[in-house]
């Protein structure tokens, strides 16, 4: 099969197409027929080994020291069951479903992928893409769970910086659907696809200063993980929550995977595609999210 291959820590062009091993499934596995993946942040910064320098050690350790452990990366997925193992009850060949790839050895960037039938999978949501239903596991599940982490309640304000990418894009559709005040932070040009999402308010972070504010938020969600507590405290409510990615926990629920699904076919809550690029021009693909202003997800289409 296909696959897209790193061969070491460096910049886009140690992506590889290359023809790799079909896997074949286990017992207690099914072997999914990927149709799309996704370029994420945390994609990019395996890629590049770009890692906040706290976690510089046990990320070497964890993904490897010189080159790359699981040179396939690729962390979200959709597909279709092309086989099931001896043991699997809870998928049948055929469905259709969509994945988190994190704690299963990523390999998402290939034709094929074996994958546990207890692992965080799901059958895909009836009333979207493959291409939408790649953009999921990661960010929509991230964003759910910072929210419930800051403890969000109902007429609550809550600030999210970073509201046009994938993660922040979610995070401002949960908060409303949550019941929130939502103002959310971005550069001009997403202004407007910001407040189509829900947004209450929009702050264009290239004109102003979110800090120099009087308002106050019970809610402060920094998706870019940037900001120093010297700022964010300024406008931050007695007793509010500042959550932030730069903390974030990589422990997975299939409640939240769930409810993702739920909100998806119920209309409350929907991925933002920016652009959709062939397997073959993965490279191109972590460029243009390299640039740092994709708006939502960028998506890879494999078959």
């Amino acid at each position: 099969m296909n696959a897209i291959v790193a061969t070491k820590y460096r910049g886009p062009e140690v992506l590889q197409l290359q023809e790799v091993q079909k896997p074949t499934p286990k017992a207690n596995e099914i072997l999914i027929k990927v149709r799309a993946t996704t370029v994420s942040a945390g994609d990019f910064r395996m890629r590049s080994f770009t890692v906040p320098p706290a976690f510089w050690i046990p990320a070497r350790i964890a993904l490897g020291l010189t080159k790359p452990k699981q040179p396939i990366y690729g962390m979200e997925l959709a597909g279709e069951v092309e086989a099931v193992g001896k043991d699997v009850t809870r998928f049948k060949v055929g469905d259709q479903v969509f994945a988190s790839t994190l704690t299963e050895k990523f390999g998402a960037y290939a034709e094929y992928k074996a994958f546990p039938e207890q692992g965080m999978v799901a059958i895909k949501p009836a009333n979207i893409t493959y291409e939408e239903a790649a953009a999921l596991p990661i960010g929509a599940t991230t964003a759910l769970r910072l929210l419930r982490k800051g403890k969000i309640q109902r007429g609550q304000k809550v600030l999210i910086y970073g509201a046009s990418g994938s993660v922040g894009s979610y995070a401002v559709q949960l908060a409303k659907y949550f019941g929130a005040d939502v103002t959310g932070v971005c550069s001009t040009a997403n202004l407007d696809m910001v407040k189509s999402l829900g947004a209450d308010h929009v702050l264009d972070y290239t004109k102003e200063d979110f800090s120099a504010r009087t308002e106050r938020y019970d809610i402060i969600y920094d998706t870019v993980a940037k900001f120093p507590k010297s700022q964010y405290s300024k406008v931050l409510a007695p007793n509010g929550t500042y959550i932030t990615m730069a903390k974030l926990e990589t422990k997975e629920s299939m409640d939240n995977l769930v409810l993702i699904k739920e909100l998806i076919e119920a209309g409350t809550i929907k991925a933002v595609i920016d652009r959709c690029y062939p397997l073959e021009d993965m490279v191109e693909a972590h460029r243009y999210v390299d640039a740092g202003h994709k708006r939502g997800n960028v998506v890879i289409t494999v078959q």
